[in-house]
């Protein structure tokens, strides 16, 4: 039989692993960002993509910079 590879068909890989200095609160994304926390939270209701702990709100650092990558504000 043909490997999977030959056929094209793309596995499914590992999730990527996290560092945790890369979940950021809401306060540390804006201080990175170089906004006001007022902007973190406008966003995270408009597409930032978020993690939400309960009541708290994180952020994990690749998936922002991969949003604002292909934000077309």
């Amino acid at each position: 039989m043909a490997s999977a590879a030959k056929l094209g068909i793309v596995q499914p890989s590992q999730p990527a692993r996290l560092d945790p200095g890369d979940i950021l609160t809401p306060e540390q994304l804006a201080e990175r960002l170089q906004v006001p926390v007022s902007w973190v939270y406008k966003h995270a209701n408009n597409g930032l993509p978020t993690l939400r702990c309960g009541r708290y709100l994180r952020f994990s650092w690749p998936e922002v910079c991969e949003w604002l990558r292909q934000a077309k504000h």
